[in-house]
Parts: C-alpha cells; sequence; structure tokens
C-alpha cells in the first residue's frame, strides 16, 4: 500500500478502538533479529514487576513492513508497539500515524547518538525510540585471508574486495568468498546494493526526483554486485538476506560478509576481523544508517502502558539488564543506539567491535547531497520509497539469479519508478 492510498483509507476508516489489549496488556509487533528476541526474555523482569503482560509477534522484516505498515495506516489497532525504522518514523510522524514520545529526565535522552535521534524525528519531535542502531561494515575471517595472503583495508577498493573474495573462495571445503544480502526487498537487498551504487556515484534520484536507474552508475555497480555474488557467493543467494547470511557466517561458511554492524554481536567463530565500507571512489554513503525502533501507533488505548514499556526497553537500565543477564552478557548487549554503552568497561572487553561499528555510525552521510538530492542513505525518505524500492528489489534478484539481464532488469527497473513517481506527483 502507497504512503498516500493509506492515509486516505486512514482517514476513511478513522481510528478503530482495536483489540491490541487492555491497559494490563501490550502486543508488541517486533521483527525476528536477534536483539529483538532476546529482549522477550529480558522483558520477563518487567511483567513480574508491572504485571503488563506483554504479548509478542515476532514476524520476518519484509513481513513485519507489510503488516505493521497497513494495520498503523488504517488505525487497525493490533499492535500497542511497533518497530518501524528511519524510513518510516519522520513520515509517519508527519502524518499522524504514530504518537510523539515524551520521557522523564532520568531517559536521558540526550545520550541516544545524535544520528539515531535526528533520524528518528520530525521537526525536532522523537516519534520512535532506538532499540537498537546500526551502520553497515565488512566482517570478514582473518584467517582465512592471512592464508590466502591477502588483506581488507578499511574504505577499500571494491575491486581489492573482489580480489580478496575469489582468494578466500573454498566452494570445495563449504567456504564462500563473499556472503551478500540478494533476498528481494527495500530494505532487504536494495539496502546493501544502494550503498554500492552509491559508492559508485550513483543514485536513485536527480535533483527534480526523476529515478535515474538507467544511468551508467546503476549499471556499473549492478553489474559488479552481479558478478562478485555470482562467482563468490554461496549458492541461491537471491533468497539470502540478514537472518540467512548469519546463519551460514556462524556454520563456517563466509568468508567475508558486508552488512549491519549489528551482526557482530551474534557472530560465533573466531577470527572475525572488521574493516570500513568499501567504496568505488565516492566514500558518501558507501555504509548505510538505520534504527530498528519501537513506536505506538496513533489512537491507542494503552498509550500510556506502551510508552512507559518503550521507556524501559530503551533505556540505560535496558542494556544493564541485557549486560547482566546470565543468558545474555555485554558481548550481547544492543548497540548504536546510546553514547553511554561504549563507555562501559565491562561492554569494550566484551565487544572486540565496538570501535569499527561506532566509526560506521559516525561516518554515515544521510543528509542531501549534490549527488544524492534526497534525505537518506540506503532509502529516501520519502513515502513513496518502499513501493519504488520493493519493485527494484525484485528486478535484482532475477538479475541475480540469471533469470534477467542486468541491463533488462534495470530497464524494467527504471520503468517501474518513474510510473509510480509519476503517479505521486513528482513531475508530468
Amino acid at each position: 500500500m502507497s504512503f498516500g492510498k493509506a492515509l486516505c483509507a486512514a482517514s476513511a476508516i478513522a481510528l478503530m478502538s482495536g483489540s491490541a489489549a487492555t491497559a494490563e496488556s501490550l502486543t508488541i509487533a517486533i521483527v525476528n533479529n536477534g536483539h529483538m528476541i532476546n529482549m522477550q526474555k529480558v522483558a520477563e523482569a518487567y511483567t513480574a514487576e508491572t504485571g503488563v503482560e506483554l504479548n509478542w509477534v515476532s514476524l520476518e522484516e519484509g513481513v513485519l513492513r507489510e503488516q505493521v505498515t497497513s494495520d498503523t495506516a488504517t488505525g487497525g489497532g493490533q499492535y500497542d508497539i511497533i518497530n518501524i525504522g528511519m524510513q518510516e518514523a519522520p513520515i509517519w510522524g508527519a502524518a499522524g500515524w504514530i504518537e510523539p514520545l515524551t520521557f522523564g529526565t532520568d531517559y536521558d535522552v540526550d545520550d541516544i547518538l545524535p544520528a539515531m535521534r535526528n533520524g528518528l524525528s520530525h521537526d525536532g519531535t522523537l516519534y520512535a525510540a532506538p532499540f537498537y542502531g546500526e551502520s553497515s561494515m565488512v566482517m570478514y575471517r582473518k584467517d582465512l585471508t592471512d592464508a590466502a595472503g591477502v588483506s581488507i583495508a578499511d574504505n577499500d577498493s571494491w575491486d581489492n574486495v573482489k580480489a580478496a573474495a575469489a582468494a578466500i573462495h573454498d566452494p570445495d571445503n563449504g567456504v564462500y568468498g563473499a556472503c551478500l544480502r540478494g533476498k528481494p526487498g527495500w530494505g532487504d537487498n536494495m539496502a546493501f546494493i544502494t550503498t554500492v551504487v552509491n559508492s559508485f556515484g550513483g543514485a536513485w534520484f536527480d535533483k527534480d526526483m526523476k529515478p535515474t536507474l538507467d544511468s551508467a552508475e546503476w549499471n556499473a555497480a549492478i553489474n559488479f554486485y552481479v558478478d562478485l555474488l555470482g562467482n563468490y557467493g554461496p549458492p541461491g543467494s537471491e533468497g539470502n538476506s540478514f537472518n540467512e547470511i548469519l546463519a551460514l557466517y556462524n556454520e563456517g561458511k563466509c568468508g567475508m560478509w558486508i552488512d549491519a554492524t549489528i551482526a557482530a554481536s551474534f557472530l560465533e567463530v573466531d577470527g572475525v576481523a572488521y574493516a570500513q565500507s568499501p567504496n568505488a571512489g565516492n566514500p558518501v554513503g558507501a555504509n548505510w544508517l538505520w534504527a530498528w525502533a519501537m513506536a505506538i501507533p496513533a489512537g491507542s488505548p494503552n498509550a500510556e502502558a506502551a510508552g512507559a514499556f518503550i521507556e524501559w526497553a530503551t533505556s540505560k537500565e535496558y542494556v544493564q539488564a541485557v549486560g547482566n543477564h546470565p543468558d545474555f552478557g555485554w558481548g550481547s548487549v544492543p548497540t548504536g543506539q546510546r553514547a553511554s554503552t561504549y563507555a562501559i568497561p565491562e561492554f569494550q572487553a566484551a565487544a572486540g567491535f565496538a570501535a569499527a561499528e561506532l566509526a560506521a555510525i559516525d561516518g554515515a552521510a544521510p543528509a542531501a547531497t549534490d549527488l544524492k538530492p534526497y534525505v537518506g542513505v540506503q532509502f529516501a525518505a520519502i513515502p513513496e520509497f518502499p513501493e519504488v524500492g520493493s519493485a527494484v528489489a525484485q528486478e535484482m534478484a532475477a538479475a541475480l539469479s540469471g533469470a534477467k539481464s542486468v541491463e533488462d532488469a534495470l530497464a524494467a527497473s527504471q520503468d517501474a519508478a518513474d510510473s509510480i513517481m509519476r503517479e505521486a506527483g513528482y513531475y508530468d
């Protein structure tokens, strides 16, 4: 559902009373990533202390986006708390779909990293609180690169990265040189692909917001991506996104993974090293910026209880609760959201990735530029982007699988994006 259509539906239906819960029960829609799954167990203490029952709806990333968007836009009332990110929060806040958030002074909103706070706000008002934040970086098996006599540097060239992938690629022994997202979705394969395009000097739209997928930069970037993953990636890469690749990496099957910094919390193999994202001459936009955050749908009958839970779940105290939890510990705390986390000695000792993660977040460049005339790194912060990105994602997966040539996939992508943007009224 496009933003405009959904907003019309929301106006027509108005806000239903919903079936979500009573004040003693909250229904929470979360993405099925590791930190969110861990929260279900950590939050048992919250229920014990407050008496508030928590009903969890854990969904795969693409499914979550579809269901939460539809329900929130139409005032469906299924959820008291929803996981959303930087693409949605400012737009939905401006549209009145989600409630503004205000917390007590002990919450210390100024401790939230500026990149995260700004990305989840509209006109200075916070509409979603970051549960964890991330950029992207290279996570590679240094034992394999050392054995092959190759190295990966911060902001390395894509050519050097490809050479390293070729050197460590050993499919006969179950090791693939590069594991990268291929599963279609604007927040799945397109998150990674967009950073590659950015680094090649491309962008989604020009200064008039006309799509530029028929540009030489997009052609070069997608040909590179298809060649790299087609030659040195695991079979069936067009079906892999974050969770699938995390499983492959922890099975020892990935020599290199360029993805969300948050993945480092869950890597279980030895000898992992980190590097800042590669580029092809344009470092701006080579690493993405994102937060999985918590928001309250507008008109929720349980907004007060939902706000209290969000305040707890995104607080300094929550970080301490995970760090001191017998099942998790300091290497498993949610990161990328609060500056204070990076100053905790126990976290510093447990998280070898911390410095690389924080450098990636600090180095992300979401602001509009002459090259990229819109806010956002791996997405464009416009209401129509999910529809555009999802259409292009299918074409990129077809190119990766060999069902289409890169040229045909890009031509179809340009046509689809142009149609959506014209219908939205950006140009005639």
